[in-house]
């Protein structure tokens, strides 16, 4: 057996360059990384070494840097992943919350924490976090709950076995998320014969499992016995390749569409079939019909409380539900009658059964009826001295985009307002962190988009607060040269919670600045950032928003625009009941009406 000696280190680079997609590319396009004491002299050297293959970025922040590699595996449809590196300590656990997301989200990512050393010789070394009743135990046991894949690198020869398992995780649809692989430092710098074999090219596809026999008998039996069926596509649509293929489905089986965050643009929003989005952040249309079906038909969803109102949102007694999904965790969710499988080739066969069978899908009347809603709430103020609202820069995003803009965002105001009211055209126009809701998100995420797909227009909407939390990968857009279009609301405090709490009968407390602080917060955005590098504007109305807008699509460099907000208008239309609960006994009238209609809710539901 021919062998090659290398460090343990330049072993795992040297396998993460050879590892290729069924498209042949190589299935890590990339290495993010910070480098500190534990990961500097052994997997810096090996990336220095690999460089012209595997190429190496660094960020400004562990978290953003993981989730720029989140966001670019997201828009390729986990086609491509990326991996990150961290040294030991903070580095490391900074990492935790964007494995958090992965995990929730079900998306590749490959996490590199360096780790305490094997051997134990410095114990404790810096930044070792010592568990007094278990020597075994170090900061990254943090990643075990959310990682689909965790292990510990403490011999070189483990790196034989481990890196398969990792890449057997991140390229199978049903179990699909982040790995990590927690890599002792003096672990790092050892070295082993390797079996040369080892390093040789492999493809690895993407498995389509086809569906149970009984299971997919089932299934074609709840749909031919079905009168009003209504599809809830998911993000499992775009991972399966399948928005196509729902097309044809639904239309040659006349079934409404309606579509879960991830799910959004799955159909394009014109389509005749395509009733908007579902749930808490849904639209009238899409959530009439989800009342009234006998048949919802889930398709790589989670069905996660937003899709469902907190499954009070399909009120027909007789309702069954069918869950073709690949992860079978997801289709016997909820009693639903479970067709585990990839989403194309369940429809496929699902159409091929049903044959010429159609059913009466709703008219236009109701999608008409919504839509006439969201322009009047996006479309430009007659006012032009007043704070504008967020549908309104919402209107002015799209009246300046194009087919191939992609909007991204991931908590706050924006998202529900997005998914509402975003007209997405083309599959992947569309990319919302919802799974997680993280905010700090939105710039590493834009990011990673546009290193994704270089010929899209990113534009990242992204709230102030949001931006405080995390925004240092702005700096690094510029540095790299990635064009990304950057629209800040600010609305000068947390506005998406502060209604939250005043809808559940809570005093305006510790969300907006004007109720935080003792001396005013005026921070100026647009300076920030210019420091940075952007090329940054402060707008005051939407028709200089749509100026600046339509001049940020034709610059060569990464842009923010800055706008002031009306933190407390939300749309009248849409939306649909969420479960927040609210206290049993306080001091404050609002708070005890908010209670009363809570329970109201709540016996409605059941």
């Amino acid at each position: 057996m021919t062998t090659i000696r290398l460090t343990a280190a330049q072993a795992l680079v040297r396998y993460l360059a050879a590892q290729m997609n069924e498209d042949g590319e190589t299935y890590i396009s990339g290495v993010w990384a910070i480098f500190g004491h534990g990961n500097v002299a052994g997997l810096g050297e090996a990336l220095y070494g690999i460089r012209d293959e595997l190429p190496t970025y660094r960020g400004q922040n562990e978290q953003s840097m993981a989730h720029a590699a989140i966001a670019y595996a997201k828009q390729l449809g986990r086609r491509r992943a990326m991996a990150v590196t961290s040294s030991i300590g903070p580095g490391a656990t900074n990492m935790v919350t964007a494995a958090a997301l992965a995990h929730v989200n079900r998306l590749p990512v490959l996490l590199i924490p360096g780790d305490v050393f094997a051997n134990r010789g410095p114990d404790p070394v810096l930044q070792q976090i010592e568990d007094f009743g278990d020597g075994t135990v170090s900061a990254n046991d943090c990643f075990k709950p959310v990682s689909r894949y965790f292990d510990r690198i403490t011999r070189p020869e483990q790196l034989l076995t481990a890196l398969p398992r990792a890449f057997r995780t991140m390229t199978d649809p049903a179990d699909c998320g982040p790995v990590t692989l927690a890599f002792c430092q003096d672990v790092q710098a050892e070295a082993f014969d390797y079996p040369a074999s080892f390093f040789e090219k492999k493809v690895w596809r993407q498995r389509r499992p086809e569906p149970d026999i009984a299971e997919f008998e089932e299934a074609v039996a709840a749909l031919k016995a079905a009168k009003n069926p209504v599809i809830v596509a998911g993000g499992g649509v775009h991972f399966s390749g399948a928005t196509k293929t729902l097309k044809d489905f639904a239309e040659r089986h006349s079934i409404p569409v309606i579509e879960t965050q991830a799910g959004k643009s799955a159909l394009a929003w014109d389509h005749d079939l395509n009733f908007g989005p579902v749930g808490v952040t849904g639209a009238d249309s899409a959530n009439a019909i989800a009342e009234k079906a006998d048949l919802v038909f889930g398709i790589g969803t989670r069905f996660q409380d937003f899709t469902t109102g907190s499954w009070a949102l399909f009120k027909n007694p007789g309702r069954k539900l069918l869950a073709l999904n690949v992860q079978p965790y997801d289709s016997a969710k909820h009693n639903a009658i479970s067709l585990t499988a990839d989403a194309k080739v369940g429809l496929e066969k699902l159409s091929n059964a049903l044959g010429s069978h159609r059913f009466n899908a709703p008219d236009g009347g109701l999608k008409q009826e919504w839509f006439a809603k969201a322009d009047a709430v996006t479309a430009a103020p007659s006012d032009a001295n007043s704070l504008p609202t967020d549908m309104q820069v919402i209107g002015a995003v799209q009246r300046s985009s194009r087919d191939n803009t992609v909007v991204m965002c991931a908590a706050g105001t924006m998202p529900g307002e997005l998914h509402q009211l975003w007209k997405a055209k083309l599959p992947l126009s569309y990319h919302m962190e919802y799974g997680f809701s993280c905010m700090g998100y939105e710039i590493a995420g834009g990011l990673g988009i546009k290193m994704a797909e270089p010929h899209r227009d990113v534009i990242v909407m992204v709230g102030d607060g949001s931006y405080m939390m995390m925004n240092s990968e702005l700096a690094t857009a510029v540095a790299m040269g990635v064009k990304i279009t950057l629209v800040i609301t600010d609305n000068r405090g947390y506005g998406c919670i502060n209604r939250l709490q005043m809808g559940t009968g809570g005093a305006e407390f510790n969300n907006l600045y004007a109720h935080t602080n003792v001396n005013p917060i005026a921070i100026d955005f647009t300076a920030h950032a210019a420091s940075m590098g952007a090329d940054a504007h402060k707008v005051s109305s939407i028709a200089e928003l749509e100026t600046a807008l339509n001049a940020a699509r034709e610059a060569t460099v990464t842009t923010v625009i800055v706008i002031d907000t009306d933190p407390y208008p939300t749309p009248d239309a849409g939306g649909y009941w969420w479960d927040v609960a609210v206290p049993e006994v306080s001091a404050r009238e609002e708070v005890n009406n908010a209670r009363a209609a809570y329970e109201a809710a709540l016996k409605e539901r059941q």
